[in-house]
């Protein structure tokens, strides 16, 4: 079922090194830690961790990256931008590394109306699942 809700995300214009930043990450086949990052732009004159991070902070507000805490390593939105949404989730393969970004509309409503019962305001969930890709668990 496809989702057409990105397709009238805004626009946001990003700077050099968030353009820069987020080619890295949509070109790398695995989740990037922002030191990965700034060794593979240091040609494109990035010296210094603050400008990396300073990058990975705009375009994770924007919804164009994501952070995942348990790997500490940045991932590129796999729909072009999730700002919209109040839970994403990610299915994090320990044994070659792969993750995989999902949206389930149903549990994203279940957490907010959790938090509710508790009296949380919910602004936003990242939800990161790890275990074993479909590759790797028939390997």
């Amino acid at each position: 079922m496809s989702d057409d809700r990105h397709a009238h995300a805004p626009i946001q214009k990003l700077t050099r090194n968030q353009s820069l930043v987020l080619g890295e990450l949509r070109g790398a086949e695995r989740p990037m830690s922002a030191y990965a990052i700034l060794d593979r732009l240091r040609a494109e004159g990035l010296k210094a961790p603050l400008q990396v991070y300073r990058a990975l902070d705009k375009l994770v507000a924007i919804g164009s990256a994501h952070r995942l805490e348990s790997l500490n390593a940045f991932v590129a939105c796999s729909h072009g931008g999730c700002s919209d949404h109040s839970a994403t989730g990610f299915l994090i393969c320990e044994t070659c590394g792969s993750v995989a970004e999902f949206e389930d509309e149903d549990l994203s409503d279940d957490l907010t109306r959790r938090g509710e019962a508790k009296g949380f305001a919910v602004r936003r969930a990242n939800i990161e699942l790890i275990g074993m890709c479909s590759i790797c668990n028939a390997a």
